[in-house]
């Protein structure tokens, strides 16, 4: 097994995320099997206790682990299924040391961060690395390690003093380090300043890593004596200092890295140079030039609660991104905070909210927990179902959706979710009998479960391909009570997908509007570059008219016509929807570099819309 470990220097949010997976799906490129290793330093057991707004979304994986967002990364790059032991935590390992000291393992002996915590990491590093994740079998050949937070933090020490010694273990010839740092420019010199990558490289080789590899974030390709600079004080060859500057798109960072000849640093390194090909990136070329000639718009407003950091709704907009481009559409977001729709909120900025809704093309309700924002929420579906808005609804989103039917449609004015109003008499929402009330981490409904199409005369049904039934991700605590669910159908609102008892509700629909979809899983996690989910496919494709084509009365699932003329298949969920032969196969990715010029995550701020 071959190791590459990326680390970041100077200040966070550089974008070893995306460096990592770029590194990945560059290796790939070259006829290797990867797999990846994400580190996060904090003391939680995992992300699922953690505030979008502090950490951005919590993703979440087939087997129910709620992980980093960069795992989702690595999920849409590489195209493979990580596991809930992909994502290293202080929490988890301390755990496990804990928990072995209790059971008597090391029985005599004092345990101490080093060698215990340290040689704890190193097992679950080699353990994990060796866990098959791209469907076939046997081990990955690299695995790719992203260490979390910058070199000098003091929850990352335990973990770098075990990632010195691990390379070590492995030997030479089988461990890279990549280290990302800023190279920042002084708007009052206009000079491309090192010191900073110059003190970043003196720690990580003070830590006992030394780095192979520089990959350097900049506004602009780092000049020559800059490069020679770089290379004389941080010991590193400069044909190995890569530049990762600002790009059109984030579908060029992996071919930023290709152009500079990262592959060949990396495999030179790993001795790997003469057992593989060159990167085939032909398809992703054609994808990054295919997002920079996208012109034609469509508005999508998004009713959030977490709208003020952009990273809490990542994998939907990824899902929407994938969306778009598979219907030849420039994606632009707008965002509605849902609290500014209530009544309660001040006119003015109410207003505006309104306007934006009003302006999108489609209105999409994503997940989310608490009351704070959910009248908003509701106005929002009772909006797009009165004026016949493509809507889409996700997890909260839904149940926000049935409040509203059993409200306007059934005229149960009083009608709600247990989580917001325990003592409602008319509960549409409940609390699920398995949950917990008294421990919150891991007690949710979590992981890939199995929703069964109760007939295949609907849109989503046939969206998925017209199967009988589809694997999606979830993450609740509240469902749609069982016991209202003929009230609700015998006034239009059709569940047309069911769990496996046929008694817990999965998916929603109007059956006489032109797309509105409720869903309790999150379709967004599995959506793939060149394989859109068909759930946000048919949103977009509603929202710019093309969902006739789509789906049409035949009841098999065609690309939008827009699609047939260019020679595109588009790949939904890993099956074609064309009935034609294809020059090409859609593919985007959806991940960034958070870029100096206000780039986030693929998602440009301009003015109320956000443009990706």
């Amino acid at each position: 097994m071959k190791y590459v470990l990326v680390t970041g220097g100077v200040v966070s949010g550089l974008g070893k995320g995306v460096t990592a997976s770029s590194i990945g799906l560059l290796l790939k490129s070259c006829g290797l099997r990867v797999t990846s290793i994400k580190i996060d330093p904090y003391l939680n057991i995992d992300a699922g206790t953690m505030s979008p707004f502090e950490h951005g979304e919590v993703f979440v994986l087939d087997d129910g682990g709620e992980v980093d967002l960069d795992l989702g990364n690595y999920e849409r790059f590489l195209d493979i299924k990580l596991t809930r032991d992909n994502n290293i935590t202080n929490g988890k390992i301390h755990r496990a040391v804990i928990n072995k000291e209790r059971k008597g393992d090391y029985l005599g002996k004092t345990v101490q961060v080093v060698p215990h915590v340290t040689d704890a990491i190193q097992d679950w590093i080699e353990r994990v690395a060796m866990i098959p994740v791209d469907g076939q079998e046997g081990p990955a050949d690299v695995c790719v390690i992203e260490l979390g937070g910058t070199i000098g933090d003091i929850e990352s020490m335990p973990f770098i003093e075990a990632l010195g010694q691990f390379s070590y273990r492995v030997g030479s010839g089988n461990f890279c380090l990549v280290h990302v740092s800023l190279v920042p420019v002084l708007s009052v010199v206009g000079e491309q300043k090192t010191k900073p990558t110059q003190h970043s490289v003196r720690g990580l080789r003070g830590l006992g890593l030394t780095p192979n590899i520089l990959a350097c974030r900049s506004t602009e390709p780092l000049d020559e004596n800059v490069k020679e600079k770089l290379s004389q004080f941080c010991h590193v060859q400069a044909e190995n200092i890569i530049t990762l500057h600002d790009v059109s798109n984030i579908w060029r960072i992996p071919l930023l890295l290709k152009d500079q000849k990262a592959h060949k640093a990396i495999l030179k390194v790993l001795n790997l140079l003469s057992v593989v090909r060159e990167p085939d990136l032909v398809d992703w070329t054609s994808r990054a030039q295919l997002c920079d000639k996208l012109h034609d718009p469509v508005k999508i407003a998004m009713v959030g609660k977490y709208n003020g950091l952009s990273d809490a709704y990542l994998s939907v907009l990824k899902a929407l991104l994938h969306a778009s481009v598979a219907c030849r559409k420039k994606l632009i977001v707008e965002w509605v905070a849902a609290g500014d729709l209530e009544l309660t909120t001040k006119e003015e900025t109410r207003m505006a909210a309104w306007d934006l809704l009003k302006g999108a093309n489609g209105i999409l309700v994503p997940g989310g927990f608490g009351d704070r924002g959910v009248q908003g929420k509701i106005l929002a579906a009772e909006y797009a179902r009165e004026n016949r808005i493509p809507f889409l609804g996700i997890c909260l989103g839904m149940q926000t959706a049935v409040i509203e039917f059993a409200r306007n449609v059934l005229n149960l004015q009083d009608a709600n979710s247990t989580e917001f109003d325990p003592q409602t008499a008319n509960p549409c929402v409940i609390f699920m009998p398995e949950g917990s009330k008294t421990h919150m981490g891991g007690t949710m409904r979590l992981g890939s479960r199995t929703t069964y199409f109760q007939t295949t005369d609907c849109k989503s049904a046939k969206l998925y391909g017209n199967v009988t039934s589809v694997d999606e991700r979830h993450r609740h605590r509240y469902e749609v009570n069982p016991s209202m669910i003929k009230q609700l159908e015998s006034a239009g609102l059709s569940f047309v997908g069911k769990d496996e008892t046929g008694e817990r509700m999965e998916i929603c629909e109007l059956p006489l509007h032109p797309y509105y979809v409720g869903v309790q899983f999150h379709p967004e996690f599995k959506s793939r570059p060149g394989k859109p989910s068909g759930l946000f496919l048919g949103l977009i494709a509603a929202a710019c008219g093309q969902l006739d084509t789509l789906i049409p009365n035949s009841g098999r699932a065609n690309q939008p016509q827009s699609l047939k003329k260019k020679g595109i298949t588009v790949m939904i969920n890993g099956s074609s929807m064309s009935n034609g032969s294809s020059g090409m196969k859609v593919h985007q990715n959806g991940n960034s570099i958070k870029a100096a010029n206000g780039l986030l995550n693929g998602v440009y701020a301009n003015g109320n819309g956000v443009h990706i």
